[in-house]
């Protein structure tokens, strides 16, 4: 599990920047905008999720992978005979991004909010994850 992890990892760092084509991801997917930041307890996920229900996301975590979807749904795709629209850029549709952990969570104690068109996400590392790097010295022969 951990060469899919450095090769998701190395993927993620070569496309970062780049834009996805038409603001979709592989599979149809609208690519929501994230920041991931690593604290000293864990990781820190935030979303920009603007005119998302909060009942309409889902965050889960499975094998190490966080996933978050969402869907938004669009003013247009009411039936409203009233309206001609001239022009629509605002994105609608399933979100979905996923994340591989870096680290063992502690599953009980993940929390999420929404709040503002923003979903933030707080994932401690579980207490077995906590250990410092063990130090090797090297040898020279």
């Amino acid at each position: 599990m951990s060469l899919r992890r450095e090769m998701d990892r190395m993927f993620d760092d070569f496309t970062r920047g780049w834009p996805a084509p038409s603001g979709m991801e592989q599979g149809g997917f609208l690519t929501p905008k994230v920041n991931v930041a690593e604290t000293e307890k864990g990781l820190e996920v935030t979303a920009d999720l603007p005119g998302v229900d909060p009942k309409d996301i889902q965050v889960d975590l499975t094998d190490g992978v966080l996933t978050l979807k969402a869907e938004h749904k669009s003013e247009k795709e009411e039936k409203d005979e009233a309206k001609r629209y001239h022009l629509v850029e605002r994105s609608s549709g399933s979100y979905m991004r996923r994340f591989s952990l870096p680290f063992e969570a502690d599953e009980d104690k993940i929390d999420a909010s929404f709040e503002k068109g923003v979903l933030k996400i707080s994932i401690p590392r579980s207490a077995s994850a906590e250990k410092p790097a063990k130090k090797i010295e090297v040898r020279s022969a």
